[in-house]
């Protein structure tokens, strides 16, 4: 199965990954578990970082460099993403988490996520 991992997942599992529930962690260590990183969770740590969000606190590049070590697919934001955020109901206004859901629909893989509220999208979606 093929998972697109929100931010703070992404963040977890990379930097904190007790934070993740031993579930979760076996999940992403499973070989058959193929795992993607969205461009859009770069920028958005590029930005909140630049911010100075604490849960943010990482170098964006060491980041990618890490994930990419680690085997997982880097997603790269398409304009069919883009035009399959206006196809979401206005439920949820951040525009990092709506294009997440974009690319998770998409694509036909599963965002995993700790946002409840993403929850009630026509998206796959696994709550961790």
């Amino acid at each position: 199965m093929t998972f697109l991992l929100d931010t703070h997942v992404l963040l977890w599992a990379a930097g904190d990954p007790a934070r993740l529930s031993p579930q979760t962690r076996n999940l992403l260590r499973n070989p058959a578990t193929e795992l993607m990183f969205s461009a859009a969770s770069i920028w958005e740590v590029v930005i909140k970082s630049a911010l100075g969000r604490r849960d943010f606190r990482v170098d964006p590049q060491q980041l990618r460099n890490g994930l990419i070590r680690s085997g997982y697919g880097e997603l790269a934001i398409r304009s069919e993403h883009a035009l399959a955020v206006g196809l979401l109901p206005p439920l949820h206004n951040d525009p990092f988490d709506r294009i997440l859901m974009a690319q998770a629909k998409v694509e036909n893989v599963t965002l995993l996520t700790t946002d409840k509220g993403l929850t009630h999208y026509p998206v796959p979606i696994q709550e961790v």
